[in-house]
């Protein structure tokens, strides 16, 4: 063989192992990275060829299921309350993918996690074994959010304080999925194309993906961090002051209305007063911040299951205090750098509620086969996410909490019969625009159960009533009063 013709057949030989390597490359590296792309239009319309599980809420309540359709998909995905829970179900689209529940679920509502075992082996020869997710979502409380909110643009959260389970996530306004989901590909491109033009960006979840600054319901945080760190207690007291000057400036920070107020951290977290909570963040200094991180602040968001994933909030950034102690200042007090999703928040009030631990928030209760159903089957276990406070001072800020219910900024949150600790919050946005309405607590208070959040962009059209106590509050108060009217 002369040298030309083997040179050949090397060229040949190496461009058919370099083919080989790039098709193993491909079916077993990359697999499962181009099994989930949302691009793969085969895999997509095969898993549209086939039925898909229910979403159900914890009572009962369809949220999401399939229906024959009379076309070459043969299934259609059908969203009975759509508005009320897009942001919990999301969709699941021939066009645009899959989001939220029906994302992160996808393989167990296809059915293609089933497990062999003694009691299934015939699953594994039924045409769809499909899986049916059980949420924690509760109807009632949702639903109850939905009506309070009353097309008030903000978000309701709800969390049980006992399992971590998301039992309300209500984001308003939101869209119907049912019209994104449609087979009609122009149907569904101008439904699609006309939620993502509204201004008011109904497809994003404000509990979630919207930070806000959290105003003087940050002030939960703080006083958690100075109880922890020794710098304060309940007792310990401040100068009675309208203003207090900011360090490195030549401004000063004022209390709500001009005000003075001081005394007691005990007295000043129930009336709220700025100029207190501004000295303890100078006082924390770097312990504000890194303190902060332990709530989940400038870290990750929390590892809620839903798609897209919670962003992070934003606190006081570590490492800057000697040059920006008037940003710290602020920060303390929910002002500055600091902004929060309506789901940390709620977390920030579950982690007072459990004795200092925030709970891995999930909306999975359990996966059940609708053809074999078992009463019995465990829900999701309780898992901690962060410990961010002892249990003393979680106690402390408990009864502060109590106290702002009873006789201070939050009395319209008050249920009869039921005992309910919150904090108010009134934050500030831009100069001329009216600012957000916050309200975090949890219920009964000896006894926590449900832990909320509740935000209300822009006090609602509230103009100057404007405030936590007067907007959110009492959003806050026709939500639990509905779960515990219609809990066992």
């Amino acid at each position: 063989m002369n040298r030309p013709i083997r040179n050949v057949g090397f060229g040949i030989m190496a461009m058919l192992l370099a083919l080989i390597a790039q098709l193993s490359y491909v079916q077993v590296v990359r697999a499962d990275q181009l099994t989930t792309d949302p691009q793969n239009f085969r895999v997509t319309e095969r898993d549209f060829a086939r039925a898909r599980g229910k979403i159900i809420t914890a009572d009962g309540k369809i949220l999401a299921e399939s229906v024959p359709s009379q076309d070459n998909l043969k299934f259609q995905r059908v969203y009975p309350h759509g508005p009320t829970y897009a942001h919990i179900t999301g969709y699941q689209s021939l066009l645009y993918g899959a989001t939220g529940v029906e994302r992160v679920y996808n393989d167990q509502l296809l059915g293609k996690t089933i497990q062999l075992s003694v009691g299934n082996v015939d699953t594994l020869f039924e045409r769809d074994p499909t899986l049916d997710v059980r949420l924690t979502v509760q109807s009632a409380a949702q639903e109850a959010a939905e009506r309070a909110l009353a097309g008030r643009k903000g978000a309701v959260v709800v969390l049980d304080t006992q399992t971590g389970g998301v039992v309300a996530m209500y984001s308003s306004p939101t869209y119907d999925p049912n019209r994104i989901v449609s087979h009609n590909d122009k149907r569904a491109r101008a439904a699609f194309n006309e939620f993502v033009a509204d201004d008011s960006n109904p497809m994003q979840n404000r509990s979630t993906r919207e930070r806000y600054p959290p105003g003087s319901t940050f002030k939960v945080v703080t006083t958690a961090i100075a109880l922890d760190a020794g710098i304060a207690t309940p007792e310990t007291r401040f100068p009675v002051l309208t203003s207090l000057p900011l360090p490195l400036s030549d401004k000063s920070l004022s209390n709500f209305g001009g005000n003075a107020c001081g005394g007691p951290l005990r007295e000043a977290f129930r009336e709220s007063c700025n100029t207190v909570f501004a000295q303890l963040g100078l006082d924390l200094g770097e312990a504000l911040a890194t303190g902060g991180s332990k709530f989940g602040f400038n870290e990750t968001g929390p590892p809620l299951d839903d798609s897209p994933r919670p962003v992070a909030s934003l606190g006081a950034l570590p490492g800057t205090f000697k040059t920006r102690q008037p940003q710290f200042a602020l920060d303390a007090i929910g002002q500055g750098d600091s902004a929060a999703t309506v789901l940390e928040m709620a977390l920030v009030a579950q982690s007072v509620a459990t004795g200092g631990n925030m709970l891995v928030p999930h909306f999975l209760a359990r996966i059940e086969d609708p053809k074999r159903p078992d009463p019995n089957a465990a829900m999701q276990d309780a898992k901690v996410w962060r410990n961010v406070m002892t249990p003393s001072s979680a106690a402390n800020i408990n009864e502060m909490m109590q106290a702002v219910v009873r006789n201070g900024t939050g009395t319209a949150a008050q249920i009869p019969g039921i005992a309910v600790a919150g904090k108010t919050g009134t934050a500030e946005t831009v100069k001329g625009v009216a600012p957000h309405a916050w309200f975090i607590g949890f219920a009964p208070a000896q006894a926590p159960r449900f832990a909320i959040a509740v935000l209300v962009e822009n006090g609602g059209g509230a103009g100057d009533n404007a405030t936590g106590g007067r907007v959110a509050a009492p959003i806050a108060r026709d939500v639990l009063s509905k779960i515990f009217t219609t809990q066992p």
